[in-house]
């Protein structure tokens, strides 16, 4: 499998925020956009998880476009934006329940996607009182209810701590080693370690970089 993202462009009043963005990925690969705050890179996420509208451009998977085919975006791509998208007044589980069938759901605490996540150790916690790496988890586990073999994620583990970061990250090594194509937004050098590629996105232009685990270079780039 592979995706192409071609010629994405989108403009807010006057001001040109992603210009003719073009990047191909196959499978087992982790990208890496990074860019200062405001640059686009969130709304480049957002228009391939089909929340906002491009003005112009495609993001084809095997012959469709899934821009255009929201049956299939929604069988193909995960998407995990920066904010929560969980209700708060329910647990654990019962937000899970919103996208797995029960049985389904009992079987990935037991040995999938929610095993790996470690949701079972809070199933019975409230959002309203979960740490932010267990909201970040249980967003992530909600988003694999398909089993989508691309998932997106804005910032995934931006404000936690390092013990949240490293179970994130080893996930997210176990979903590329299954094959899954990973779009991330990030300024975290352990994300960064996993990424395969880097783009930086500069005046709405996507430009490759080469990172080579200089932060100092990193940032006098962004």
């Amino acid at each position: 499998m592979q995706i192409e993202i071609k010629n994405i462009s989108k403009k807010f009043k006057r001001k040109n925020v992603l210009r003719d963005i073009t990047l191909s990925v196959g499978e087992g690969k982790c990208i890496g956009i990074l860019g200062a705050n405001g640059c686009g890179k969130s709304t480049l996420l957002s228009i391939l998880a089909g929340v906002q509208h491009a003005d112009g451009g495609s993001f084809v998977c095997d012959g469709v476009d899934l821009l255009k085919d929201a049956r299939k975006r929604a069988e193909l791509v995960g998407y995990v934006p920066q904010g929560t998208p969980l209700i708060s007044e329910l647990s654990a589980w019962d937000n899970l329940i919103l996208w797995y069938d029960k049985d389904t759901a009992k079987q990935e605490l037991e040995n999938g996607v929610l095993h790996l996540l470690g949701i079972g150790d809070f199933l019975k916690v409230t959002v309203s009182k979960m740490s932010g790496g267990m909201k970040k988890r249980l967003s992530i586990g909600c988003a694999m209810a398909k089993k989508p073999p691309i998932l997106l994620l804005d910032e995934p583990t931006a404000a936690l701590d390092i013990a949240c970061k490293q179970h994130i990250a080893e996930y997210l090594q176990h979903y590329k080693r299954s094959g899954g194509i990973l779009l991330l937004t990030t300024h975290d050098v352990m994300e960064l370690s996993l990424c395969d590629a880097w783009y930086i996105i500069r005046d709405g232009v996507l430009c490759p970089f080469q990172f080579d685990g200089d932060v100092a270079k990193l940032v006098e780039c962004l």
